[in-house]
């Protein structure tokens, strides 16, 4: 080899070198997830981080009701024994589906708040005890620390992975987008949240708000910071205090997260603040299309020109009513679309010929297929990332907790029509659907929101791991979290300094006014004894 040709190979390796992406060793992290959707969501993170070459050990219960399937996956799982079982999660659950599905619409709001207040608090019950089974496991805790992890992956709608991270001292990161989660993000991550353009969870309203609507829109958000304050206070701090043997919050403690990944992007989201330690990764779960299992593709290239309709209300919804699934059928056999159709249960009376029912759909490989016409959803969040990522436009038929928010943003947005579950018939339904198919602005506004979502300078699923990449190469990220973590309430709006300038204002006015009273009196006095003289 000559000279000049060995100085080109080196110049091309260190070319090479100075193109490669900034990696991080291999290195161990230390898991804390939720179930059903959200588990899908980490699940996709983690699988990821372990082609990457890194150690993951996942911590759960041996009541899960969905992370056990996952054993043979490449994680390391370790399973905390708690005294309720896989049927009790379950059954609390599906009690609480049901009321708020078909029991909620038909009883006045203070009903309705109690009985919400009441599932959550079984729920918290059983969160509880598991972070106390936790904790007991001094040998487990003790294993970790000698085990010296690089960070924390937690979701806080299953609480107790950020408690498990301070006492670890292990830097962590929050993937969230739970029921709620504005609440948890102001109050805890100190993102800043106008109420004047901002609007509040659960309200469906817009970014923008009228007179009345911002009224509102601020009264909610007191009443919200106060309940979950409630909660947060009564609750979870003095289980938090227990744990650790000296004063601490749960919001405290979540406040510490280096990083927080939200799980929505500028396509769904209305134009409001974010902090340096936010960050957008929406639609982390999409992938293209892959092709269908022969049957199913079968049935759907019988469609012909007229094409598909892809109908799911998610996971957790095993069973709906028969009036509801025969009212559902009817309306779905009156449409010229083929439609497969997620369901398990009793088969509907009046099911047609061109709807298929399935126990399991592979929604996303149906989303991107070229024959999907519209997509009927709940409204999940993952759901609906599938269906911006392929532009394919919605109906919507939610069910509970951010379901109807979430689709008042896409329905805000042009590429939605919303329905009330328990009110439609098959008229309505049947009248959506063919709407959202054969009114273009629909599917426009679709692909609008799809070219947004595509159009981003890295990939979501990238961007997650290279923030949980980046906490582990710097042991943190506490660079980007703001001061006001470390603000009372008072100094954060600034009503010391409000107090202290008024104060200086009083003192200024009130030492004017009494000089102008020593002046005009002084002067008064003078006066008269001057005109006796003369």
């Amino acid at each position: 080899m000559s000279a000049c040709e060995r100085a080109s190979l080196c110049f091309l390796l260190l070319l090479g070198l100075i193109q490669t992406p900034l990696c991080v060793t291999a290195g161990k992290i230390l898991v804390w997830p939720a179930e059903f959707s959200h588990w899908l969501n980490m699940k996709t993170i983690l699988d990821e981080l372990i082609a990457r070459g890194h150690s993951v050990t996942i911590v759960t219960h041996s009541a899960t009701p969905f992370l056990l399937k996952d054993q043979s996956q490449g994680y390391t799982m370790e399973i905390i024994q708690v005294p309720y079982t896989k049927k009790d999660v379950m059954d609390i659950l599906e009690s609480a589906f049901k009321y708020w599905i078909y029991d909620l619409p038909n009883v006045n709001k203070f009903q309705a708040f109690l009985k919400i207040t009441e599932v959550i608090d079984m729920m918290m019950e059983q969160n509880k005890v598991l972070c106390r089974e936790l904790f007991a496991r001094e040998d487990l805790l003790e294993k970790w620390r000698k085990e010296k992890f690089d960070a924390l992956l937690t979701d806080p709608v299953t609480i107790c992975g950020e408690l498990l991270a301070q006492k670890l001292n292990l830097p962590f990161i929050i993937s969230i987008r739970p029921f709620f989660a504005s609440v948890m993000e102001r109050q805890c991550g100190q993102l800043p949240a106008p109420r004047s353009y901002v609007p509040a969870f659960g309200l469906s309203y817009t970014d923008h708000m009228d007179f009345l609507q911002r009224v509102t829109n601020i009264v909610f958000n007191v009443f919200q910071d106060i309940v979950f304050n409630l909660i947060f206070v009564v609750k979870w701090d003095p289980l938090f205090t227990d744990l650790m043997g000296k004063p601490t919050t749960l919001c405290e403690t979540m406040g510490k997260a280096d990083i927080w990944l939200i799980r929505t992007y500028w396509d769904f989201e209305y134009p409001r603040p974010l902090l340096p330690n936010f960050k957008f990764v929406g639609g982390l779960h999409c992938k293209p299309a892959k092709p269908l299992p022969k049957e199913m593709e079968d049935f759907v290239q019988s469609s012909g020109d007229d094409g598909i309709v892809v109908f799911s209300l998610g996971s957790m919804i095993k069973n709906i009513t028969k009036e509801r699934a025969n009212t559902i059928a009817s309306a779905l056999g009156q449409i010229p679309q083929k439609v497969l159709w997620r369901y398990t249960g009793e088969k509907p009376e009046t099911l047609a010929p061109n709807t298929r029912v399935y126990d399991w759909i592979p929604q996303n490989d149906l989303l991107g297929h070229p024959k999907t016409k519209a997509f009927i959803t709940h409204g999940g969040t993952n759901g609906i990332y599938e269906g911006i990522y392929h532009g394919v436009p919605m109906v919507g038929l939610p069910l509970f907790a951010d379901q109807p928010d979430n689709l008042n943003h896409i329905k805000t947005k042009g590429a939605a029509v919303m329905l009330d579950f328990n009110k439609m018939d098959s008229k309505d339904l049947k009248q959506a659907v063919n709407d959202v198919i054969n009114n273009p602005s629909y599917k426009e506004s679709m692909m609008r929101l799809s070219r947004i979502h595509h159009d981003q300078p890295m990939k979501p699923l990238d961007q997650a791991v290279y923030w949980i990449e980046f906490v582990m190469r710097h042991n943190g990220a506490k660079h980007l979290r703001v001061e006001a973590h470390n603000l009372t309430w008072y100094q954060y709006h600034c009503l010391d300094v409000a107090a202290f300038l008024l104060s200086v204002i009083a003192l200024v006015v009130f030492i004017f006014v009494k000089t102008c009273r020593w002046l005009f009196r002084k002067c008064c006095r003078k006066t008269p004894a001057k005109s006796k003289k003369e």
